[in-house]
């Protein structure tokens, strides 16, 4: 993981959902008119498995912060959670995992010198992978929370951003509670997004304004439909999701807005790492390096993320519940 290699053009295009997707391309020529269909000024993302990812240099600052004996065998593990488009998701071949979260995890490789083993693990599972062993990190959006600082440290890489998707051409602006008054909004229930909306609706109650028509959508594809189709003047969700499906497909829908995910506080996503193990400044050592060269920003544009950098890694910032 360590090599560099020759960067190559980026051909193959996914939207982050079927109503947006283009048919499954079987061959070049199917690739190459894929591409020259989509929409000018639409992000372009290559989704096969053989990945010409961002890499970054060996970083002997990070290195040196890693405690005597760490990764004896050369390889950092790393659970990551697929199905989440462009974070960590099943490439082209259905089995080669790719996304922002695996690029991430890449340079903190690179920044140590150190392969990479990237291991798909169920949300609920890297909690118990991280602390047992099993893995020596997990990057797979993990906000950082001060009961989860309990059991792990923390090196952040990206702000916590939930996005306002609205139908391409839409005049909504979307910046604080007033400007959804009288809007039907879409929202995954049991969601810290659905906390952030019920409250934004209250505030709204409260000083008189029209209350929000909430509907609730378990599929993401569903809420575009419906966003499509009139039913839904916005759908409030992570951002990662929205600012990829409005960089891939600008003709069919946009972000009105963000919020921070930990609104009125704000939320950092991290790598996590077992408490105590003396990773995490080495990891942030890594983050700030991939910074400073450029390779943290090439990494978060490559997939309509660049909204989400942060200028500096943290260890263990302040997390929500503070």
């Amino acid at each position: 993981m360590t090599a560099r290699t020759r960067r190559a053009p980026l051909v193959a295009v996914l939207a982050a959902v079927s109503a947006l997707a283009l048919g499954a391309c079987t061959s070049s020529t199917e690739i190459e008119s894929a591409a020259a269909d989509e929409p000018a000024g639409a992000l372009v993302v290559d989704t096969g498995p053989d990945q010409d990812r961002v890499h970054t240099e060996l970083n002997q600052d990070a290195v040196d912060l890693l405690p005597a004996g760490a990764f004896p065998d050369g390889t950092l593990r790393v659970s990551v959670t697929q199905g989440a488009v462009p974070l960590a998701f099943y490439a082209d071949d259905n089995s080669t995992v790719i996304g922002s979260e695996t690029d991430i995890a890449t340079l903190v490789a690179d920044a140590l010198g150190l392969d990479l083993e990237l291991v798909v693990n169920d949300w609920s599972n890297w909690p118990l992978a991280t602390q047992s062993g099993e893995v020596d990190a997990t990057i797979s959006n993990v906000t950082v929370t001060e009961e989860r600082k309990q059991l792990f440290d923390f090196s952040s890489y990206r702000v916590d951003q939930l996005g306002w998707l609205v139908q391409a051409g839409s005049d909504l602006e979307i910046d604080e509670a007033a400007d959804i008054a009288g809007l039907t909004v879409g929202v995954s229930s049991g969601t810290n997004q659905e906390q952030i909306l019920l409250a934004w609706d209250r505030e709204n109650t409260d000083a008189g304004l029209e209350p929000v028509t909430i509907d609730y959508y378990e599929s993401y594809n569903d809420a575009v439909l419906a966003l499509q189709s009139g039913r839904l003047d916005t759908y409030v969700g992570p951002n990662a999701t929205a600012a990829y499906s409005a960089a891939t497909s600008p003709d069919d829908v946009a972000v009105a807005g963000t919020v921070n995910g930990g609104w009125p506080d704000t939320a950092n996503i991290a790598v996590a790492t077992a408490k105590g193990n003396g990773l995490a400044e080495a990891f942030t050592a890594a983050i700030n390096g991939a910074i400073a060269d450029g390779s943290y920003a090439e990494v978060l544009d490559r997939w309509g993320l660049g909204a989400e950098a942060v200028d500096q890694s943290l260890t263990n910032p302040p997390g929500l519940g503070s």
